[in-house]
């Protein structure tokens, strides 16, 4: 098995997950019952075909999936997409696809714990959004800190919980459906003649594709796994490959059932609630209630405890290489975790979420950043490939080494070109002081470089 001295690095970390661990942990990050909290935005966006959506997002992050597969196999080590990108391609583009991916993973977590808040404060409304969003933070800092064992162990009980919560709307919604409750028929959440159009479809999988985010944190465990590295993407796989099956099974059932369909697509979900009075409508008010409060606790707990996890390790690997702030590359001797790269997620998480919380559309407006950051790091993954393996390597593995890539690449474009607007400039923005710091760092003498590989 490869190993980090290999790169010039010392493994830090503690090599303590198997393949079940990392596959459970990145169903976590994208969350099995992730649509309950996004389902009307979508099914606004798709014209009622939501199922459709999830199924073009399913294709996106497959092909994406492939190419980390491979640049995992070729760089076992933590840093994800900035890894790949500097040591496939070129130190410099590893910053900028870090500096993309960070749009994506520093503001996740506090997309989720303020979703979570919300949710929460809606039942418990003496508890206001900021103090639920505080005690989200600390919670998952404390299991965090306490090591990556500790996180695993956790998100197994999580999973099993969400799971539990899903096979209960299922079922209730199969006994809905059977008493003849279906809104429309039975092929319309996949295809509707009257309002599909592909610039249609495309937009609504930009929003879909929300729910599969988190799959790729699994690369950023790559020094925490036990095993060969050829079992870091074949997690990856399984694990999109599972929670594929669950989003567009959910989706589909869902779609027959909502109440409203045309006052949903015309005025989309501004509250959120179109899943829950979905489940009410299926099953009553305490279906309601439970999909809601599941959905609370797998966002503000399970799903941002990883989402910390992998962000930290993302700035870890960064500021090893002396391209971020180097107090991020302490690890703590006893629980060998990142601690300062946790502490700092925490931070931000807490700071931003709370501010975010103060606008009208907080939510929203985190989400199509966060979507814009992944997609933007995808991008130059896919290039990574091709760059590294048809390249310099010589590779004739043409399908996993070139048709993939330029597959996968061609469908994301398409998903960011049909991206929010606001999300795309703001994006914009940010890459563009991505390549003001580059362009400093050049000037300063203090150009991206990462450890020579040694034999």
């Amino acid at each position: 098995m490869s190993t980090i001295e290999q790169f010039g690095y010392r493994q830090e970390l503690q090599r303590s997950l198997g393949f079940t661990d990392l596959m459970i942990y990145g169903l976590i990050f994208m969350v099995p019952i992730a649509p309950f909290g996004i389902f009307g935005n979508v099914f606004s966006v798709s014209h009622g075909m939501v199922a459709l959506a999830y199924v073009i997002g399913l294709v996106a992050m497959a092909f994406t999936a492939l190419s980390y597969a491979q640049m995992a196999k070729a760089f076992p080590m933590a840093g994800s997409v900035y890894t790949y990108a500097g040591r496939g391609i070129a130190a410099p583009v590893g910053f900028m696809a870090g500096w993309a991916i960070l749009l994506d993973y520093v503001l996740v977590p506090s997309l989720l714990y303020l979703v979570a808040s919300v949710a929460m404060n809606s039942f418990v409304p003496l508890i206001p959004v900021w103090a639920w969003l505080a005690a989200f933070v600390v919670l998952n800092t404390v299991v965090n800190y306490l090591g990556i064992q500790m996180t695993a162990r956790i998100t197994r009980i999580m999973l099993a919980a969400e799971l539990v919560v899903l096979a209960i709307f299922l079922v209730v919604a199969g006994v809905a459906l059977a008493q003849g409750k279906a809104q429309t028929g039975a092929l319309t959440p996949i295809f509707d003649s009257s309002g599909f159009t592909f610039s249609v479809v495309f937009a609504a999988a930009s929003v879909a594709v929300l729910s599969f985010l988190g799959f790729d944190g699994i690369s950023t465990l790559a020094e925490e796994n036990r095993e060969d590295a050829r079992r870091l993407g074949r997690s990856m796989l399984a694990a999109l490959g599972l929670a594929a099956v669950l989003f567009v099974t959910q989706t589909w059932v869902a779609a027959l059932l909502t109440p409203g369909r045309d006052a949903l697509i015309a005025d989309g979900d501004p509250a959120g609630n179109a899943f829950y009075d979905t489940a009410a409508y299926a099953g009553g008010p305490w279906l309601a209630v439970l999909t809601a409060v599941a959905t609370a606790v797998a966002w503000g707990f399970a799903n941002s405890l990883v989402a910390q996890a992998a962000t930290s390790r993302l700035l870890f690997a960064m500021a090893r290489d002396r391209q971020l702030p180097a107090f991020l590359s302490r690890v703590n001797a006893k629980h060998k975790v990142p601690v300062n790269a946790t502490l700092a997620v925490a931070a931000v998480s807490l700071v931003l979420g709370v501010f975010m919380s103060t606008r009208a559309n907080g939510v929203g407006e985190l989400a199509s950043l966060v979507n814009f950051g992944a997609m933007s790091a995808f991008l130059v993954l896919h290039v990574s490939v091709v760059v590294h393996y048809t390249v310099k390597q010589r590779s004739t593995n043409w399908w996993a080494h070139l048709v993939a890539p330029v597959i996968g690449f061609a469908v994301l474009v398409a998903v960011v070109y049909n991206q929010n607007v606001a999300a795309q400039w703001v994006g914009g923005v940010w890459l563009a002081i991505g390549l003001a710091i580059l362009g400093i760092t050049y000037l300063i003498g203090r150009k991206p470089t990462l450890p020579t590989e040694v034999s």
